[in-house]
């Protein structure tokens, strides 16, 4: 059995392992703290929004629910469609999670899609305690998007700023969680089922109600091919 290592150098494989997601959350997250504070949401509600809610697409929705004092059906609705897609990815970190003792509830609410990317690959340091690896990569994956919303939120009450076009961040947040899964993994059955699922359920149902099917769609593909390689 490998020595574990202290929990200071675990640590630090864990940041480094966060080093694509720190990138692209503060960049991301800087601009949802300008959007809230732009809408009239200070820093107070930057730095609630990124602890409780964390999940990146949803915050930016949830500003145009505060905006438009969403009731509380419509901001459950929603909720659901736009995170069901965590319904789907999670069932493979189940195994993953199962013995992760303390560790487990907080690292089921941080896993969000950044990390999952970062985590799907199951490769643990050598040295490394499972669980605690994969709870440091995701508090920190976390503590970027909060740092992020509250610099933006700051920002935006000192500096001028237009808003237009911060949406688009997540988008290449996005793009750049793949580029770095495709380069780190030899495995692309993943990154391709999940581009020809979107423009198929994108093309059939639109872009107003692609997002489930296309979901589910992976979700058979990738069960089915996993079943074929384990017999």
């Amino acid at each position: 059995m490998n020595e574990r290592l202290p929990k200071q150098k675990q640590m630090l494989h864990a940041f480094r392992k966060s080093i694509p997601v720190m990138a692209g959350y503060i960049v991301l997250s800087t601009g949802f703290g300008i959007l809230l504070r732009e809408k009239g949401y200070g820093v107070f509600w930057a730095f609630a929004m990124s602890l409780f809610i964390y999940a990146g697409s949803l915050q930016f929705v949830g500003v145009s629910l505060l905006t438009y004092s969403a009731s509380l059906l419509s901001a459950f609705m929603t909720s659901v469609m736009v995170n069901a897609r965590h319904l789907f990815y999670s069932i493979s970190m189940l195994e993953k999670y199962r013995n992760a003792g303390v560790y487990k509830p907080y690292s089921i609410f941080a896993l969000t899609d950044e990390t999952y990317s970062l985590l799907s690959d199951n490769q643990i340091p050598e040295g490394c305690d499972p669980a605690f690896y994969r709870f440091m990569v995701s508090l920190l994956n976390q503590s970027y998007l909060i740092f992020g919303s509250v610099l933006g939120s700051l920002l935006g009450s000192a500096l001028p700023f237009s808003s237009e076009g911060i949406e688009f961040s997540m988008t290449a947040l996005f793009a750049a969680s793949l580029t770095e899964q495709w380069i780190s993994s030899e495995d692309h059955l993943p990154a391709l089922c999940g581009l020809f699922s979107s423009l198929i359920s994108l093309l059939v149902f639109g872009k107003d109600n692609f997002l489930i099917p296309e979901m589910i769609l992976i979700t058979c593909i990738l069960a089915l091919t996993g079943r074929r390689e384990r017999t």
